[in-house]
């Protein structure tokens, strides 16, 4: 059994791919914080790639972890020379597996700020991306407005206070910058929210202005925020993932990454400081990523949601469980095709028939082993950002939004703590007090769980939409999730097929 670091690669490169460059002769150009398991899978991925084409050599990453339970991925990065194994899962049982090589570094904010804050400040670093999910912008959905309350962000907005927040050290790093006259970086959020270059802006501008009126103006006319948008399905690593590497590759990885062979990343081409030439390795860059954007956050990320509670309601676990039950496979059909699809704009270069086909066929995936769990983790930043738009554009349009609506009414309950079999639901949502009291209120008067306004806006002052939802939560509480679900696709399915 071999460990996995850079003295091994010799020795592995005829078990799997490893990194064909010479590591040690590239710079860091890209700083990213958030390296969890999708960043592995998707833009390391992408930038191992291009290092391995044999072009420049100036866009390694040096990944930068902020909380403190980052210091398990920084312990084994360090251990491992920034290495680690990346396998692709077919839904056919097959897999591929590589090593990826283009985290070069990895510093740890907690202990040393000022480390991270010089790799910002320093002029080889031309991008800084991020992977700090949804609610990590500080952006209040109702209000579009930056609104901290993080510890960390509010503790940086005092007067000398030591960076620890990822924009309280960007923007320190600005400062330093500006006064030196190095110019600024671009700042690119790989996040799933809609327009995450224009709401990774608003938080920025809107964190130094706290600070500097004139630092916020000059981060608003000199640094770029493209939008992005970035697809692939990336669980947890789990420990039968780490024994599978161990077992196939004969290789002891701390932390290896298990994704499905999809890969889609679409990126407007507005860089303020150079960029590596990601069109050679796969990457779509665009004038207008809103129409792919949008896409894929009603299509695929609704559909989380939309399979989510009710399934796990119904005793599922798994992504691929759920998507094996004609039921909800037609269930989800019926709100991609008429739900959500009607509320997009045309897409350039995509067949919106085949990509619904394929997200089906790749949430049905067994070898993923994708867990229904993760897609519910902080459900209070996820519906309001994905299914919420779907609804207020049919109310808008006068379309159909009972699939939706019995999503909503599916969380209420499952936010109650209890499946329908009794057996308890372990929920992570930040917010998770105020939403359980909210959902324990609906059982009592029904409809007041929609009184939520940061959450539903004025949503719940709409009365078709309120009208459903008090529907929705009844027939789930007389005829459970499963039956409900069978009920709307019985209703929609022959007109489906004769429309």
């Amino acid at each position: 059994m071999m460990s996995l670091n850079e003295a091994s690669l010799p020795g592995l490169a005829d078990r799997l791919p490893v990194p064909s460059y010479n590591r040690s002769a590239v710079k860091t150009g890209i700083v990213h914080f958030g390296v969890g398991g999708f960043h592995r899978s998707h833009e390391a991925m992408f930038i191992n790639r291009l290092l391995n084409r044999g072009g420049s050599r100036d866009w390694g990453i040096c990944g930068v972890g902020v909380l403190p339970s980052d210091a398990k991925m920084r312990d084994a990065l360090q251990g491992q020379d920034g290495l680690y194994t990346l396998v692709l899962r077919a839904s056919d049982g097959t897999e591929t597996a590589e090593i990826i090589g283009s985290i070069t570094e990895y510093l740890f904010a907690p202990e040393d700020p000022r480390a991270v804050i010089a790799k910002l400040a320093d002029p080889a670093t031309r991008i800084v991306s991020l992977t700090v999910t949804e609610g990590g912008y500080s952006i209040n959905d109702t209000t579009g407005q930056f609104e901290p309350h993080a510890v960390d962000v509010l503790q940086d907005l005092q007067t000398d206070a030591v960076p620890c927040s990822v924009f309280g050290l960007i923007t320190a790093a600005l400062i330093r910058r500006r006064e030196e006259g190095t110019p600024p970086f671009t700042v690119l959020s790989c996040d799933n929210i809609r327009g995450n270059g224009d709401t990774a802006r608003k938080a920025l501008v809107s964190f130094a202005r706290f600070k500097d009126p004139e630092l916020a103006d000059w981060i608003s006319e000199n640094v770029t925020f493209p939008n992005s948008m970035v697809d692939r399905i990336t669980p947890a690593t789990t420990n039968a993932d780490h024994e599978s590497v161990s077992s196939n590759y004969g290789l002891m990885d701390a932390w290896p990454v298990v994704a499905e062979p999809f890969e889609q990343w679409v990126l407007e081409d507005s860089f303020a400081n150079g960029r590596p030439p990601l069109e050679e390795v796969g990457v779509q860059m665009v004038d207008n990523v809103e129409p792919y954007e949008l896409m894929k956050l009603r299509l695929l990320n609704a559909s989380h949601q939309v399979m989510s509670y009710l399934g796990y309601l119904a005793g599922y676990r798994y992504v691929h469980e759920v998507c094996s039950d004609p039921q909800f496979t037609e269930f989800i059909r019926g709100y991609l095709e008429e739900e959500a699809t009607p509320t997009l704009h045309p897409v350039p270069g995509i067949d919106l028939d085949a990509y619904r086909t394929e997200l089906l066929h790749r949430f049905s995936n067994p070898a993923i082993r994708d867990t229904l769990a993760r897609q519910m983790v902080d459900a209070s930043e996820r519906i309001p950002k994905f299914l919420l738009p779907v609804i207020r554009k049919q109310l808008e349009l006068g379309g159909p939004i009972d699939r939706a609506v019995l999503v909503i009414a599916a969380w209420s309950q499952f936010l109650e703590g209890t499946d329908e079999q009794g057996a308890p639901v372990e929920i992570t949502d930040r917010r998770l007090g105020e939403l359980q009291a909210a959902a324990r209120a609906n059982q009592v008067f029904p409809g007041s769980f929609l009184s939520l306004t940061d959450i539903f806006a004025d949503l719940g002052q709409n009365e078709r939409f309120t009208t459903a939802f008090r529907q929705a939560s009844e027939a789930l509480k007389n005829s459970g999730a499963r039956m409900a679900v069978q009920n709307l696709t019985d209703l929609s399915v022959p007109a489906r097929r004769t429309s």
